[in-house]
């Protein structure tokens, strides 16, 4: 049996997603332990011209929902990117979940092969479905939730491999 689309994506993406919201987690509990501000890691980078750690997990967000709706074939709901807080954030991860979890594996049927266009720098790129999965949404879903992940890491939360990866 080969692997379809939305194997490839919709479970994979609400699984890490729920893997970003237990590291938030685990940010806000070092936060209130610490009696840090809380906003002081949402609001970290690692670079400063890096997005900070709240950034990070709205573009998380916005790579699993749009990838999930290109290869459906649906609009993808719009967030307007103004979570700062712990509890925001993983709300905006709690909605994008939930809009995944419309998304069904019939619409995806033949989705390797459908055209999806990309307005990218004040252009527009067209790629197949498979290749925009493989090549843009998953890359850029796991940048952003690797940079989260370092940004709570470098700012001493304690996490490892395992609070990234989730149970298998």
């Amino acid at each position: 049996m080969s692997l379809s689309m939305y194997d490839a994506s919709v479970p994979v993406f609400g699984r890490m997603l729920n893997n970003l919201a237990a590291l938030l987690r685990k940010g806000a509990e070092f936060a209130e332990a610490r009696k840090i501000d809380p906003l002081v890691l949402t609001g970290a980078r690692l670079a400063p011209d890096m997005f900070p750690l709240s950034r990070q997990v709205q573009i998380a967000c916005d790579a699993a929902k749009g990838g999930g709706a290109r290869l459906a074939g649906v609009d993808a709901p719009s967030h307007p990117d103004t979570e700062t807080t712990f509890d925001e954030l993983l709300n905006r991860i709690d909605a994008t979940i939930a809009f995944l979890d419309t998304l069904k594996p019939d619409q995806m049927v033949g989705a390797e092969t459908r055209s999806v266009t990309l307005k990218m720098q004040g252009s527009e790129i067209v790629l197949t479905g498979q290749v925009f999965l493989l090549n843009l949404a998953m890359p850029n879903f796991y940048f952003h939730i690797s940079t989260a992940y370092d940004i709570l890491r470098h700012n001493g939360v304690v996490l490892g491999k395992r609070d990234f990866l989730g149970a298998p």
